[in-house]
């Protein structure tokens, strides 16, 4: 089959790999009916993160079950089906309590690399969740949000404790944060206030529900969320970047008692512990267990309510990958789904 291969830093091929089989009893093996890139993705196709050798890509995907191993019980051949980039068996103590990107048994799908014709789901009874049936072809790119970018952001609004009657200011203006202004409108936030420098993100983000922009950056993004709200700051932030700068943003926006909810991959994060003390703001956050909102979300997709398949604005068979990183690499793309 053909799949995406990062060789080196800025290097992508898509090249023959071999397909994937059944391993373990648990595993699914499904044909991929649409995959993305992902804004993690470019640490290492930018040279951040150090890939030892040849290393598939991708963890986003959905598509039409294959085949089964022989203890998978739920999910069967000829389903549509969605899932998480952990794999989890949604089974033990801490999938129970939410934090499927955490379960004892977990696998990240980044390692089998979804940017592919095929691919094999481990876990596939804790991980899929599926359609009621084969989805239209329009809500293909909502479903594929789901697998990471809205719940991650998602996660981001759960995390920094979104809820109705508060202000909440988005750091980042990539896919993920856009998807947490959508989760924030959702969860009944009253001023959504979406940091971005960019016209076509800045009409996404008030698309998704945001009620303001502030273009401004650093100390002086700060400054600007501190003067829209009476010195205060927001009771909630989201930062939905990793680096440090973007974090001290958040954290420096955020009122005494507010919530942050980082959920940007960190990247040379370190935290003064002195200024966190006397901030008092609660952080939390980390990879997002997406499995935990996928029901909901599917259900949301499914029934129209919400339309995270906006965050795609470029398009590319997968045969052309290696475009759609450039793309996503030099702006010129939100988000990039790639069509098998």
């Amino acid at each position: 089959m053909l799949g995406a291969v990062l060789h080196a830093p800025g290097d992508v091929r898509v090249e023959e790999r071999a397909d994937p089989v059944i391993v373990e009893p648990t595993d699914a093996i499904i044909r991929l009916s649409a995959t993305c890139i992902c804004g993690s993705d470019l640490w290492p196709y930018r040279g951040v993160e150090k890939p030892e050798g040849p290393a598939p890509m991708g963890h986003e995907y959905v598509g039409i079950v294959e085949e089964v191993g022989a203890d998978v019980r739920t999910i069967r051949p000829g389903q549509f089906v969605i899932g998480s980039f952990w794999a989890s068996d949604d089974t033990c103590e801490l999938c129970r309590a939410g934090y499927q990107s955490s379960c004892v048994h977990r696998v990240l799908m980044g390692t089998i690399g979804t940017q592919a014709r095929l691919a094999r789901v481990p876990l596939a009874d804790g991980t899929l969740v599926a359609t009621p049936e084969p989805p239209a072809a329009d809500l293909v790119p909502s479903l594929l949000a789901a697998s990471d970018v809205l719940g991650t952001g998602w996660f981001g609004a759960v995390a920094a404790d979104v809820g109705p009657g508060k202000t909440v200011a988005v750091v980042g203006d990539g896919a993920v944060g856009l998807c947490g202004v959508l989760a924030a409108r959702r969860l009944g936030a009253e001023r959504i206030i979406a940091m971005s420098r960019h016209a076509p993100r800045q009409e996404l983000a008030l698309a998704f529900g945001a009620t303001d922009v502030v273009t401004e950056r650093g100390a002086d993004g700060v400054a600007r969320i501190r003067d829209m709200t009476g010195g205060l700051g927001a009771h909630s932030v989201i930062e939905a970047v990793g680096t440090q700068e973007s974090m001290a943003q958040a954290i420096r926006s955020t009122r005494p008692g507010g919530h942050v909810g980082f959920v940007g991959v960190s990247h040379g994060v370190e935290l003064p512990g002195e200024e966190l003390f006397f901030s008092q703001v609660h952080l939390h956050g980390g990879p997002a267990p997406v499995r935990r909102f996928l029901p909901e979300l599917v259900d949301l997709i499914w029934n129209r309510e919400i339309d995270p398949g906006r965050v795609f604005d470029l398009a590319l068979p997968l045969e052309e990958a290696a475009e759609g990183y450039r793309a996503m690499d030099e702006r010129r793309a939100i988000k990039v789904l790639l069509t098998t």
